[in-house]
């Protein structure tokens, strides 16, 4: 969760407040920066792919020569840059020149040289197998994970770290907050008065799970998420899948596992607050620290913040729950079901059977009013939730199907299944894609799947083929929009998370060619993986060790704190940030270092702001370079995906 106030004194004026107040002026583009670019995907390309690198010049050019030179300096292909360009990116850029390079199939090391009136040269990348392209993603992601597990069980790693918040095993639950409206209305992160204990609610072991983002939170919501994509790639890739994967998966899953009590029927909620009140205490965004120094963090403004973190209910014991979180907390325990199925540990999966099945039977599939995901609402901010049920009772059909319950058995839950697609398909369909927010591709593939394996039964509120076509839909309206844009990105990088929706792209055509058959968006796929690891006009993987450049200053305490003085070592590997995002969320500048916080930003990247699309590799930079679990676990179920195509 990005929204991250500076510390600074206990006022109604500064604690809370949701961004860095202390402004510097944005940096100006220098036209000394226009001279010519060179973009490719900097990790490499399938032999088989349609292969275009991108040259940005800041004038009209005819007559450059290209050529593709291998490792040995050999060239293995050559052509005209052609003179149509794909159109103006800003003022300094105001052509963009594909340059197509497809002939080259064979495994192996090149780059793109441009030559004449303008010379540029590309990184290094690779042609290779999809095993070797899209596992890399898949085990870096993982990776990454592992950086940020929470508990007694961390991994050292290459950011050396700790056992953390261990007073979380006995943590104190508290009513629901409120919180004090932003001055637009809005709901802000800011709680009103004092935190109160629930009266006679034991103490909880909430010890485990994952930081959400930068921050240390852990949010029942984004974690089950999480889980969900980590379960569904491994269960994609079979016995190819890295052990590492399933690991994590699992790991995950236990910690949901105390976040939900199934013999109080109880679900909580988070872990932690952003924010804190007015005068008296602080919360986790207003301190920069690795996160083994709050356990013995004393100080009275830090109560909630660090040593006595408090846990939330979603609803009372035995209170409905919104629907968004159910489906996703019921599908991980059931995902969780299969693997463990796989695996030969019966007994391990009927317990997460029953898991998934006693939580998804406390859903408030009537919900008004705002749907609370997390506290505050604001921070993510759900509005739909058929999908999520969907995916629920999808995962523990298909669950009872692989533990070889009765058709009998299962066809309840691919009932409601259908019944929750149907109502996503007439009420929800067109507003989203694949990402945090909207789970409906993962969910119409497995239920497509599901309804296949029961042998297509009569009486279902929705049809496979009806899946299919809204899975198409989705998926087709992104590559329109890749087809008018200059680096052919399908998403909204003038929006938050630009990254894990083109993810999800990558994740939505493979779904839907392996229910369909239909390769007719291979080729876009292959267009959103270029954008993101180096093919835009940035020049960047948005993917922390993949690539040539990638986020090098990113809005996160742990590796912030744990390299150099600079910040900038060792890396987060697998960490997938936000991206470009809307010019409007940078014109305040970026703020003052927080107390704690290393200095380390990346210059070059403003030259290319463009098309209402900015860039900030900067550890201010919330907007753009903070990194989340959901946005690095869609970059692992689009590796997972498109490997097991391969």
């Amino acid at each position: 969760m990005g929204i991250r106030p500076g510390r600074g004194p206990l006022t109604a004026s500064t604690a809370g407040a949701g961004l860095l107040l202390a402004l510097v002026a944005p940096t100006t583009a220098a036209h000394a920066s226009t001279a010519a670019q060179l973009r490719i995907d900097q990790v490499g390309y399938l032999p088989t792919d349609t292969k275009i690198a991108y040259l940005m010049t800041g004038a009209t050019v005819s007559g450059e020569h290209w050529k593709v030179v291998d490792a040995a300096g050999s060239t293995v292909a050559g052509g005209t840059v052609t003179t149509t360009s794909r159109g103006s990116w800003n003022s300094a850029y105001r052509d963009v020149y594909p340059i197509d390079f497809s002939k080259v199939t064979a495994d192996g090391s090149y780059r793109v040289v441009v030559s004449g009136a303008v010379g540029a040269s590309s990184d290094t990348f690779r042609v290779e197998s999809a095993a070797a392209l899209y596992g890399s993603l898949v085990t870096d992601g993982v990776t990454f994970y592992q950086n940020h597990r929470d508990g007694k069980d961390v991994i050292s790693g290459a950011l050396n770290r700790k056992p953390s918040h261990l007073n979380d095993a006995s943590a104190t639950v508290y009513r629901t907050p409120a919180f004090i409206p932003n001055s637009d209305g809005g709901t802000g992160d800011q709680i009103s008065g004092n935190l109160v204990p629930i009266a006679g609610a034991p103490r909880i072991d909430v010890e485990g799970g994952w930081f959400d983002a930068g921050d240390y939170l852990k949010f029942t919501f984004t974690a089950a998420y999480a889980d969900d994509l980590l379960y569904s790639s491994a269960l994609a890739l079979g016995h190819t899948a890295p052990a590492s994967l399933t690991a994590e998966a699992a790991y995950g899953s236990s910690w949901l596992n105390r976040m939900w009590n199934p013999s109080t029927k109880t679900l909580y909620l988070q872990v932690g607050i952003g924010a804190g009140n007015e005068t008296t205490y602080y919360g986790d965004h207003d301190l920069w620290r690795l996160p083994q120094a709050d356990d013995s963090d004393t100080a009275k403004t830090d109560y909630y913040a660090a040593a006595h973190r408090p846990v939330f209910e979603a609803a009372a014991p035995g209170g409905r729950i919104d629907p968004d979180v159910v489906g996703r907390v019921a599908a991980a325990f059931a995902l969780a079901a299969r693997s463990d199925a796989a695996a030969g540990n019966t007994s391990g999966a009927r317990t997460e059977l029953a898991d998934a099945t006693s939580l998804y039977a406390m859903a408030n599939t009537s919900p008004s009013g705002t749907l609370e995901s997390a506290l505050p609402s604001a921070y993510y901010p759900e509005t739909i939730w058929h999908d999520a049920m969907e995916l629920g009772a999808t995962e523990i059909a298909r669950a009872q199907q692989a533990l070889g319950d009765p058709g009998s058995t299962s066809l309840p839950y691919l009932k409601q299944a259908a019944t929750w697609a149907s109502d996503y398909i007439a009420h929800d369909s067109g507003k989203d894609t694949l990402n945090l927010y909207d789970v409906s591709a993962l969910a119409h593939a497995d239920l497509a799947a599901a309804i296949t394996s029961t042998g297509s039964p009569s009486g279902l509120a929705v049809t496979k083929a009806a899946l299919i076509a809204n899975l198409k839909s989705q998926v087709a309206s992104a590559a329109k929009t890749s087809a008018a844009d200059i680096f052919r990105e399908g998403g909204d990088y003038a929006n938050f998370d630009v990254d894990s929706h083109t993810f999800g792209f990558i994740s939505a055509e493979a779904l839907y060619q392996q229910a369909s058959g239909d390769t007719e968006f291979a080729a876009f796929a292959g267009e959103q993986r270029d954008w993101l690891l180096g093919g835009n006009a940035w020049g960047t993987s948005f993917m922390v060790g993949e690539g040539t450049t990638f986020p090098d200053c990113m809005g996160s305490q742990i590796p912030n704190l744990s390299g150099s003085t600079d910040g900038r070592s060792p890396i987060d590997s697998g960490a997938v940030v936000n991206g470009p995002n809307g010019t409007d969320n940078f014109s305040g500048g970026l703020g003052s270092l927080q107390s704690g916080m290393k200095s380390c930003e990346r210059d070059g990247f403003t030259a290319f702001t463009g098309h209402g699309g900015e860039y900030v590799d900067d550890v201010r930079s919330w907007q753009s370079s903070e990194p989340a679990l959901d946005m690095t676990g869609s970059a692992i179920l689009a590796g997972a995906l498109q490997e097991s195509l391969g």
